[in-house]
């Protein structure tokens, strides 16, 4: 999960650029699934599911790198990010 604080503008770009977000995720081996989520206070979250740790890691560099490419505006401070184990997928 990556957490950008207070980074609705953020949402929107990514929005506009679904087709390359896709892309770009989804070509990581063992991708399970994305997700965009605005949340209440305005703020931006991704959900990415991987069948590993590693596919998981590489996400986050290659969304990192991605970011600061493309939206290097809406990229200043870097998300709060958080890993774990799905325990019940329905």
């Amino acid at each position: 999960m990556r957490y950008y604080h207070g980074n609705s503008a953020l949402a929107d770009a990514l929005v506009e650029n679904q087709d390359e977000v896709k892309r770009v995720i989804g070509g990581i081996d063992g991708f399970q699934a994305y997700y965009l989520i605005r949340i209440a206070d305005g703020s931006t979250v991704s959900i990415t599911v991987f069948e590993n740790q590693s596919g998981a890691e590489e996400s986050n560099r290659v969304a990192a790198e991605w970011l600061g490419e493309n939206l290097p505006d809406l990229a200043a401070s870097p998300p709060m990010v958080s890993a774990g184990e799905v325990l019940i997928s329905a």
